[in-house]
C-alpha cells in the first residue's frame, strides 16, 4: 500500500481528498501546517508528496524546493496541485514531477498519483 503526504491547507478539500484517496487503497497523512512538510517527511516514510502551491503562509514551490534540497528525501516523487493560471511551470520548475490543476475530477486525480508514483514501480 502506497502511502502519501498530502499537504493541503484548506480543511474540507483536505479531507475530501484523505477520504477519496483512503478509498482507493492509499495510506494518507493529511498535514495541514506546510511548514511542518520536512519534518515529516525526515521523520516517516512515503511514496508521494501531494502539495498545493498556494497555502497559507508559504508558497508550495518554496516547500517543493526544499524537499529536493534535502539529500535523505530528495528523490521522493511531488504531485504539486493549483487553480492559479500558469502555476504548472513555476511548479514544475520547482521539482515537481506532476502536477494538476484544479478544479479537478477524482479521476483526473487518481490517474495523476498513478503516474506520479509509476517510476517507483520501475
Amino acid at each position: 500500500m502506497n502511502k502519501i503526504l498530502l499537504v493541503e491547507d484548506d480543511y474540507t478539500l483536505g479531507s475530501i481528498l484523505k477520504d477519496q484517496l483512503e478509498m482507493n487503497g492509499y495510506k494518507v497523512s493529511h498535514l495541514r501546517f506546510p511548514k511542518e512538510t520536512i519534518e515529516n517527511l525526515l521523520e516517516d516514510e512515503f511514496d508521494l508528496v501531494i502539495l498545493d502551491k498556494l497555502l497559507k503562509g508559504v508558497d508550495g514551490t518554496q516547500i517543493c524546493k526544499e524537499i529536493r534540497n534535502t539529500d535523505s528525501i530528495s528523490e521522493i516523487p511531488i504531485l504539486m496541485m493549483s487553480g492559479m493560471d500558469d502555476a504548472q511551470g513555476a511548479c514544475v520548475a520547482a521539482g515537481a514531477n506532476n502536477f494538476i490543476a484544479k478544479p479537478f475530477e477524482v479521476d483526473s486525480f487518481l490517474k495523476s498519483i498513478e503516474a506520479s508514483l509509476e517510476p517507483k514501480k520501475i
